[in-house]
């Protein structure tokens, strides 16, 4: 098994489900390859977690095509992934969206793999029947057209980015009933903006990792259905893309 790095924080409710969602998915994994008969607890790769400060992280976001901006930004990221590097991890998820948007700034002077949430996510968008998604996140990730780049090779199309006040709806929404888990309210608040901007049939990435706390009955699925509403799951894609890459081809205990 391959040692792996979260870097996480952003925000702390969803890094918890990554690190269970890796090591429920692992179990589940051995149990599948015929581990039941295994003395004790099943194996699990080995995890070390960073943890940054999110307070920090949103007050140094920089502005939209302003790559000088965002430096402060990066750096953080960028220390946190060498920290896990020096923990000798084999490769690194970001728990988070938001940051992957600068992916390609962050890991400058990484030498360790970072695995996208982008292209895990594309992956199991390719897997249904949507020929568009629509992407829900915090204002960095609705801005950026990176989930645009990788699901076109698929053939499928992103939603050209919504007006400012719907992006300010979308991260007034998270900073107000997700970054602690999500409240009573949350489900509901956002079903309502996915029937005020999804189009019939089309696939909606919730594209922030603390969006998926609202339905935790599918918080492990890449793909679920909700009211009548296709989801797609990017940190429960980036799980068990991350789960491939730890533990390999399947093995018997």
């Amino acid at each position: 098994m391959k040692k792996i790095g979260i870097l996480g924080g952003v925000g702390w409710a969803s890094t918890l489900d990554y690190y269970r969602g890796i090591c429920a998915g692992s179990w589940q994994r051995q149990i599948e390859t015929g581990a039941e008969a295994h003395n004790g607890p099943l194996p699990c790769p080995k995890i070390t977690i960073e943890s940054v400060n999110q307070a920090e992280t949103r007050s140094l976001r920089g502005r939209p095509e302003d790559e000088a901006s965002w430096a402060a930004f990066d750096a953080v990221f960028r220390d946190g992934l060498l920290v896990l590097q020096a923990a000798g991890c084999d490769f690194a998820v970001i728990a988070s969206n938001t940051p992957h948007a600068r992916l390609h700034a962050i890991r400058q002077g990484v030498e360790m793999p970072v695995l996208s949430i982008f292209d895990a996510t594309a992956q199991a968008v390719a897997k249904t029947k949507a020929d568009s998604a629509l992407v829900i996140g915090t204002a960095v990730t609705m801005q950026a057209r990176n989930y645009a780049e990788v699901l076109a090779p698929y053939g499928i199309q992103a939603n050209p980015t919504l007006p400012a006040a719907e992006i300010a709806e979308a991260q007034s929404m998270i900073d107000e009933d997700f970054h602690g888990g999500a409240s009573t309210e949350a489900q509901a608040r956002l079903l309502r903006f996915c029937q005020k901007h999804a189009n019939a049939g089309e696939a909606v990435i919730i594209a922030c990792t603390e969006l998926p706390l609202a339905f935790p009955d599918h918080i492990d699925e890449p793909c679920f259905e909700a009211a009548g509403v296709l989801f797609i799951n990017p940190s429960a894609a980036h799980v068990a893309a991350a789960l491939e890459l730890a533990l390999g081809e399947p093995q018997n205990a």
